[in-house]
């Protein structure tokens, strides 16, 4: 066993056959409940003698994934009040050590995941040399839903205090504070984009990794408040801290998740306003889209995947229901003009189905699009694109949203991942990519040439990673004045 101090008391952790420590359940903030129930996150108590931490602590509430994403996008849920915590694997936990800190901020769409599934496990990180640490945010309406008298982005403003939690005590664990990198996919990319844009965590990280998620994923305040009536009304009550504080988890849980079902079921923007678009209901909320800029004194390395879309069209059947007059709609609602725009995305398929190249549009509307704006705003940015496709579901699957989560941590054994994968995803594509993540961390270079846009400098991890000059070109310019 292995102790170290933090400034609330000592912790105690446990330690592996090949030598990480791993200290798990370490509350960042107090429970965020009865009187500090939607309110912006508070210090955590301290204690008395050595606090066990050989075991993961609560998760966030939420609802858990309907099928069949259930199965397929790993995630765990521990009851208990104190879900504030974070977890750290360190392969030197002496204090001093002056490691690099690499701190995962998880997706699940704002409304769903936990620092604590098993996919996130962070013993390769720090077998590569660093200190790795993962975290719980709130969640769902108790983290993300727009209420009059309390602050927004609870979820965002948790993350924060967690960040400042690693600022005040990493050195303990080995790691240095000066040197650390935020790394997140989906929501926890987004995540990133808000803390950016905003300046929210300004000086409290200095490199970060954004995965499928950058700056344009949020809703004005006028779209938050529509869903927070949507909600109230569905439950009964007034759009209240009062009244939501009022609901039991029991009954508030469900009620989002049908909320969200509803918004794919019905997308009205005069019930949902901005939240039609990428099926969202929780999300930062902002007052409008923001870039970093140059001066964001952080180093960036963004990418997606380059069938994104295809997680929620394949699983589900959607794929081959779409028409081409719903293809035509989707692409007019995303800004772009289907006379126009749509030949070119046939061109590079032409043997597509209109469910296919609705895909390839929403992929690039909602991930690739924006990844490439964010790096574009920030000159030496690093830039790629996960490419391997899955064999599951006879191949359709693809490279898919989250596919890569596997590859990142180097877990391609875990059995969680297995449903995404398939049985034999390739082991160097996971070296490879799990290497390009430490060697950013460690120095700030991936291992390849900086994006320009003269270039467009993209890695591409497929089954032999290399890197491509300005992939689908002609596609990306579409986008020009439209996102």
């Amino acid at each position: 066993m292995t102790v170290r101090t933090t400034e609330q008391g000592a912790v105690r952790g446990s330690t592996s056959a090949d030598g990480v420590a791993s200290f798990l359940g370490i509350p960042y903030a107090a429970p965020p409940f009865g009187p500090r129930r939607f309110l912006a996150p508070c210090p955590p108590e301290p204690w008395q003698g050595v606090r066990d931490a050989t075991a993961y602590g609560p998760t966030a509430p939420h609802a858990p994934y309907a099928p069949p994403f259930d199965v397929l996008i790993p995630e765990n849920e521990i009851p208990g009040e104190d879900c504030l915590n974070l977890n750290i694997w360190t392969p030197a936990p002496e204090p001093g050590a002056g490691l690099p800190v690499m701190v995962w901020l998880h997706g699940g769409a704002f409304s769903n995941g936990s620092g604590s599934a098993s996919g996130y496990d962070g013993s390769a990180f720090a077998r590569g040399g660093v200190v790795c640490v993962t975290l719980n945010y709130r969640l769902g309406s108790d983290g993300f839903l727009h209420l009059p008298g309390v602050p927004d982005n609870r979820g965002l403003l948790d993350q924060v205090a967690a960040l400042r939690w690693i600022r005040a005590n990493i050195a303990s664990f080995g790691g240095d504070p000066d040197r650390v990198t935020v790394f997140g996919e989906s929501a926890g990319a987004m995540g990133i984009g808000v803390l950016l844009s905003t300046g929210l965590a300004r000086g409290l990280f200095h490199r970060a990794i954004l995965q499928s998620g950058a700056c344009h994923h949020f809703l004005r305040p006028a779209s938050a408040a529509l869903i927070a009536s949507r909600l109230a009304a569905k439950l009964g009550i007034e759009p209240t801290v009062e009244a939501f504080a009022g609901v039991p988890l029991t009954d508030l849980l469900p009620a989002q998740a049908q909320l969200r079902a509803e918004v794919s079921a019905r997308p009205d923007p005069a019930l949902w306003g901005e939240a039609v678009l990428n099926m969202m209901p929780f999300e930062p909320v902002t007052a409008g889209l923001s870039l970093p800029g140059p001066d964001c004194g952080v180093d960036l390395l963004i990418g997606s995947n380059r069938e994104e879309n295809r997680l929620f069209l394949v699983p589900t059947g959607l794929l081959d229901r779409i028409s081409e007059t719903a293809l035509h709609t989707a692409a007019t609602a995303y800004g772009l003009d289907p006379a126009e725009a749509l030949p070119v995305y046939r061109a590079a398929r032409p043997a597509a189905t209109p469910g296919e190249l609705l895909s390839a549009v929403a992929t690039d509307w909602f991930y690739r699009v924006p990844a490439l704006r964010l790096a574009e705003s920030v000159p030496g940015s690093h830039v790629y694109e996960f490419a391997w496709r899955s064999p599951q579901f006879e191949g359709h699957l693809g490279a898919c949203h989250a596919l890569e989560l596997p590859f990142v941590f180097h877990r391609l054994d875990d059995p969680s991942y297995t449903p995404l994968t398939g049985p034999h995803p390739p082991q160097p594509l996971a070296d490879a990519m799990h290497e390009a993540w430490l060697s950013f961390a460690k120095t700030g270079d991936p291992g390849w040439p900086a994006y320009d846009t003269t270039t467009r400098t993209t890695m591409v991890f497929a089954e032999a990673p290399t890197c491509e000059d300005d992939p689908r070109g002609r596609e990306r310019l579409l986008w020009d004045g439209v996102r």
